[in-house]
């Protein structure tokens, strides 16, 4: 299993229950670009500002950035908590999420 880049811990170790942060609200969480199929984005970090079916707004200063979830990985956080959640897995528009996303959760296993 991969190592969290600074803290040395799996991404189980700091918060690989995607389920939780799948079906809640990302608009106000901090996030950062893992990785991306476009290594422009990959360390854009800021506040969730805004989100659609296909991406993922973030705020940092006065910039915004659009981000595609799909090819993305994201890592969000909430308070201390740190979740790595893949583009796919959130790749639904917000009111959607929470009937889709647990359907999703139901056809993985984690």
């Amino acid at each position: 299993m991969e190592k969290a880049r600074k803290s040395g811990k799996t991404h189980a170790e700091i918060g690989y229950n995607n389920k939780s942060i799948v079906l809640h609200e990302l608009i106000g969480l901090k996030v950062r670009v893992k990785d991306s199929k476009d290594s422009s984005r990959i360390g854009i970090s800021g506040i969730v500002c805004d989100e659609t079916k296909g991406t993922v707004s973030i705020k940092n200063g006065s910039s915004i950035s659009m981000v595609p979830k799909l090819g993305s990985v994201f890592v969000f956080r909430e308070g201390r908590k740190a979740y790595v959640v893949e583009g796919k897995e959130i790749n639904f528009r917000p009111h959607e999420r929470v009937s889709k996303g647990f359907k999703f959760y139901k056809a993985r296993s984690v």
